[in-house]
């Protein structure tokens, strides 16, 4: 017995689709991750938390997004 998956198209925009969404907000976690451990700038280690903390939060809502 086959199964049949029938896609049924999203009308959200391609640019807003979980992959690609979940991917910028890795990436702004790894930035704010590299903010926290560089030792030239003040400003950058300052702001550090709170880009890794947008991009948490920015993957948990994303997570939600349709695939």
């Amino acid at each position: 017995m086959s199964r049949i998956h029938v896609s049924k198209r999203s009308s959200w925009p391609r640019w807003a689709r979980r992959g690609l969404m979940e991917n910028i907000a890795t990436a702004v976690i790894a930035i704010g991750f590299l903010m926290l451990f560089q030792p030239f700038a003040l400003s950058l280690y300052s702001y550090s938390f709170v880009t890794m903390l947008a991009g948490t939060a920015m993957f948990i809502v994303v997570s939600k997004f349709p695939g």
